[in-house]
């Protein structure tokens, strides 16, 4: 039986303003002010990118910290999530932009090693499933770094390691993958995350995203080269089975880390939304429930592809549930929104018009924005 009254609050983060911790707690603030007698529960969410990890803690894992490989080689401290053998990594911990010094950017070199790292600390911790988010990535190579950590060798000419990061994929001369960890066979990987593009081409990993590396137009053909050279090189070691990997949807998925995982691990690739909303029981969640407030910092284009928001009301749409969400800005009309299941949205823009000013004080107007929303809906 449905439960008017009660609301589940299943939002992505705010980015660069509010995680989506933060979010959930601000919203219900707002909701009680203006409704105390609501019940109100909370299930922060992510699709796979910054903050999944944040997520499915909040969500009932335990945090797991450990020492990896940064982007750029020096070591940088990254977490995972634990609960019982299932493991939720986010590969921005370990390889992503954000831990690049401000208005850096190594397009060419920088490595996917320490996410190898990171599932090697998973296996030891007792996983046996690991969830992996790819999203916010520094990195472009394909995965090699990844497998490298995990036990691959790739080797130039003179039988000699060939370096880290995308550009000296060229070199490859040959792939050898009989020492990967034994474990991974024993192992479930699921990809999370909201691209579905190929490896290479014009729709593949450095076309597409090379530029929000820092990749200028010589960079990225010559990445989109040295992934093609990859592929072909581990199609001699592996078969066919290397160039279907690379065709395949999400191979592309952070800098082609999703080829090297489909190939290798022989991972399953989902959306993320729909990854952690099974991951955190979001279908028990929801029982009862009669309102889903979802959201996350800007509901557009990329929200109806995807994205956490447009999951989260799927979901709650087979299951009865109405859902609304909130924003910082909405840049989609209403029947774009009513096609993505949501009723209405509350953007933090309505009452605050300075988009600056928002950012400075999500917490405050998002409080303000919960209130005209339970007062409305509830």
């Amino acid at each position: 039986m449905t439960d008017t009254g009660r609301v589940l609050i299943a939002a992505d983060k705010f980015k660069g303003s509010l995680t989506a911790v933060e979010v959930a707690e601000h919203v219900a603030a707002g909701i009680r002010a203006a409704r105390p007698e609501a019940r109100v529960a909370a299930l922060p969410v992510a699709d796979g990118g910054d903050g999944t990890v944040d997520a499915a803690v909040a969500g009932g894992f335990s945090p797991v910290e450990t020492e990896v490989t940064g982007p750029l080689g020096p070591p940088v401290l990254a977490s995972f999530a634990l609960r019982g053998e299932v493991a939720v990594l986010e590969m921005a911990q370990a390889s992503g932009l954000r831990l690049l010094p401000p208005h850096t950017f190594a397009p060419m070199t920088a490595t996917t090693y320490g996410t190898g790292e990171l599932i090697l600390a998973a296996l030891d911790a007792g996983a046996r499933t690991v969830v992996l988010g790819v999203g916010g990535s520094a990195t472009t190579d394909g995965g090699a770094g990844m497998l490298t950590a995990l036990g691959a060798r790739f080797l130039d000419p003179d039988g000699d390691p060939v370096a880290p990061g995308g550009g000296p994929l060229r070199e490859v001369a040959t792939a050898d993958l009989s020492g990967l960890d034994p474990r991974l066979k024993d192992t479930e990987f699921v990809l999370a995350g909201d691209v579905d593009n190929p490896l290479t081409g014009p729709l593949g990993a450095a076309a597409v995203y090379g530029p929000q590396k820092g990749a200028d137009p010589v960079e990225v053909e010559a990445l989109d080269a040295a992934l093609a050279h990859f592929v072909r090189v581990l199609g001699n070691a592996l078969g066919p089975r290397a160039a279907q990997c690379a065709e395949a949807p999400g191979a592309g998925a952070a800098g082609g880390i999703g080829f090297g995982a489909l190939l290798a691990l022989d991972a399953v690739f989902r959306p993320g939304i729909e990854v952690l909303l099974d991951v955190l029981g979001f279908a028990s969640a929801l029982e009862g429930t009669g309102l889903v407030v979802t959201g996350e910092g800007s509901l557009d284009e990329q929200t109806l592809h995807g994205k956490a928001p447009a999951g989260v009301a799927a979901a709650a749409r087979a299951a009865g549930a109405r859902t609304v969400a909130v924003c910082g800005r909405l840049a989609i009309d209403d029947a774009a929104l009513r096609g993505a299941g949501i009723e209405k949205a509350y953007p933090l823009t309505a009452v605050e018009p300075d988009v600056t000013a928002c950012i400075e004080n999500a917490g405050v107007l998002l409080e303000r924005v919960a209130r005209q929303l339970a007062e409305e809906q509830l």
